[in-house]
């Protein structure tokens, strides 16, 4: 099992940027493929970014791509979500999770794969 917490959310006008981190500790983060997940209220939990195991391969949800970057330091045992041009349908409630049975570069977008999870951090983007 890995602890996960969620740093870096707050409240941003549209436009600008934020970084996100998830500082893992008890296992390396580069032991599992790590991904991003936001909730908004009233909707469903939804994938944001992932970044493989190896840590070779990243992947963005259509809204997100050209705008976030999913980064890795394996010697901080920290995964990151850079932020920029935020639109206000980008807030909500941010969370890293770790999925221990994604092999090589492979993802995976349902949040059912993911075992460990952090409590999360609040976005909040004004228009």
């Amino acid at each position: 099992q890995v602890q996960l917490v969620e740093s870096g959310g707050g409240l941003v006008q549209a436009g600008g940027s934020l970084r996100l981190s998830c500082a893992a500790s008890g296992r390396p983060v580069s032991s599992y493929a790590m991904g991003w997940f936001r909730q908004a209220p009233g909707e469903e939990r939804e994938f944001v970014s992932a970044i493989s195991k190896f840590g070779g391969s990243t992947y963005y949800i259509n809204s997100v791509k050209g705008r976030f970057t999913i980064s890795r330091d394996d010697a901080k045992n920290t995964v990151y979500l850079q932020m920029n041009r935020l639109k206000p349908e980008d807030t909500a409630v941010y969370y890293c999770a770790a999925d221990h049975s994604a092999k090589a570069d492979d993802y995976c977008s349902d949040s059912a794969c993911y075992e460990d999870w952090g409590q999360g951090t609040q976005v909040t983007v004004s228009s």
